[in-house]
């Protein structure tokens, strides 16, 4: 049999002291990710635009449950029902989770590697390799752990760590952005609901007029004062006032749908409260971060920074490849052709090697994907700066529409009550035979849409608070206390 060749020690000495230095001097390559600056302004609309500073509470942040500024038990029980069911947050926290043993599974790859080797084989040599000696067949086994460690004097496994770590911080931004979607659009579809069921009622009551007005012709027109043209327009008007109740019924069944699933339940399973206009009470001032602020607190920018550090991990993870990897290996075993002589001390054998694999010619593929990862670093620059320039622009848009449906609400409620007392007193007017029923129900259009433009009115101006509170991205980041939801899935270790 051919006889083991091992190393001499002074040989592995020369081999292990250009590995040393390697470690010594080893560096991470690529770009160190620093924060871009934000060029914040001082404001986010312009002075002339400006919106009244009496309700606005400069450079404070909203609360963590900016929802309970409603002052609605209602809406704080629905909410946290939602925080706590809601599928799709279910499965953003999912993400964060794989995204977190992600990085622990690429941390893993920075530490030595061991394996547990076992074998067991028969063998026979056939003429043409023993030549004229005759090996008989035989049995040999083995047992024992190889360690193989890839030398990161590079920094490649650092970056890529570095990489991954970023990725999951993004997700984790990502779950804050989808907890402060998902408690915007519960307080959005609750309003949607009280507004709907006060349009309902509103022209409910309008019916009701309606019909009163059809009695008070009947009678006119028994006590030969009225005409059977005016009791058909009474009748039209009834009948054409009835149309307005379908659209608005089907509006708000829908948004009862919308909770439902928003808060993770069947349509058919669940009621959600009877809200009305009355649970909602916006605070008296509100509170506004300052833009320089605005970009250390909203998550879609914070996320849109941590996919940057991403981007900008990945340029050294490329630029680590166009360098040489050094992998080191060392193993022990026993072996022996009996098992019963597996661990005796003529049993034992070992081995130490060093390998390198330097790329010589690539096609320039590595040189093109480390072109690529610096346009992708470029790329997710721009976007991060267009994230915030859009948060800018959302701030600024929901103040600009505070400011002109507050105006729009106090005239709605001026022309509501002056349409209001028109109504009464032609209405008044008619009974006592001064007016013809055309004018009376000219005066009750008039109201209803003084009445459904005031509840309009009061409708945008509540969702205006909820898209300030929104636009300034809710409470402040939690990176890395992101407990798991009850209803995320539970699946068996």
């Amino acid at each position: 049999m051919p006889t083991t060749s091992f190393v001499p020690r002074s040989r592995l000495l020369r081999l292990c002291i250009p590995c040393t230095a390697l470690l010594i001097c080893a560096c991470t390559v690529g770009p160190n990710f620093k924060p871009p600056a934000v060029n914040a302004p001082a404001h986010y609309v312009s002075r002339d635009a400006r919106a009244p500073s009496t309700a606005i509470t400069y450079g404070r942040n909203p609360p963590p449950d900016w929802w309970t500024q409603f002052h609605s038990a209602r809406l704080n029980a629905v909410v946290r029902l939602a925080l706590t069911d809601n599928r799709s947050l279910a499965a953003t926290v999912a993400d964060l989770a794989r995204a977190r043993q992600t990085v622990a599974a690429r941390s893993g790859q920075r530490l030595p590697q061991i394996t547990a080797n076992a074998g067991a084989a028969r063998q026979q040599y056939g003429a043409a390799f023993s030549g004229p000696l005759t090996f008989p067949a035989f049995s040999a086994f083995s047992i024992g752990p190889t360690v193989s460690y890839l030398l990161d004097y590079n920094g490649s496994l650092k970056r890529a760590v570095e990489q991954q770590q970023a990725l999951a911080d993004a997700q984790a931004y990502q779950l804050d952005a989808a907890r402060l979607a998902l408690s915007g659009n519960v307080a959005l579809q609750s309003l949607t609901i009280a507004g709907g069921r006060a349009q309902v009622q509103a022209v409910q009551d309008l019916l009701h007029e309606d019909r009163r007005n059809i009695g008070l012709v009947q009678s006119s027109l028994d006590a030969g004062m009225a005409t059977r043209v005016e009791l058909l327009s009474a009748q039209s008007q009834l009948a054409q006032d009835r149309t307005l109740l379908p659209p608005l019924r089907r509006q708000l069944a829908r948004a009862r749908d919308a909770l439902s699933i928003l808060v993770g339940r069947a349509p058919a399973d669940w009621n959600p409260p009877r809200f009305t206009l009355a649970d909602f009470h916006p605070p008296q001032a509100l509170p506004l971060s300052l833009p320089s602020a605005l970009a250390h607190r909203r998550p879609d920018i914070l996320a849109a920074e941590a996919r940057l550090h991403a981007a900008t991990a990945a340029i050294g993870v490329a630029t680590a490849n166009l360098y040489p990897q050094i992998k080191l290996t060392a193993s022990a075993s026993q072996q022996a052709l009996d098992p019963g002589q597996m661990f005796s001390p003529a049993s034992t054998a070992w081995s130490l090697a060093a390998g390198l694999a330097a790329p010589v010619f690539d096609g320039g593929t590595l040189h093109a994907r480390r072109r690529a990862a610096v346009d992708a670093a470029r790329s997710a620059l721009a976007r991060y700066q267009q994230t915030v320039l859009q948060s800018f622009g959302q701030v600024a848009d929901v103040l600009q529409d505070r400011k002109q449906d507050t105006a729009a609400m106090e005239a709605q409620k001026q022309a509501q009550d002056i349409a209001q007392t028109s109504l009464l007193l032609t209405r008044q007017s008619y009974q006592a035979g001064n007016t013809g029923i055309l004018q009376v129900l000219d005066a009750q259009r008039q109201y209803l849409r003084a009445r459904l433009g005031y509840l309009q009115a009061q409708i945008r101006h509540i969702e205006d608070v909820v898209q300030l509170y929104l636009a300034l991205g809710g409470a402040e980041p939690t990176l890395g206390s992101h407990p798991q939801t009850a209803s995320a899935l539970q699946i068996n270790q």
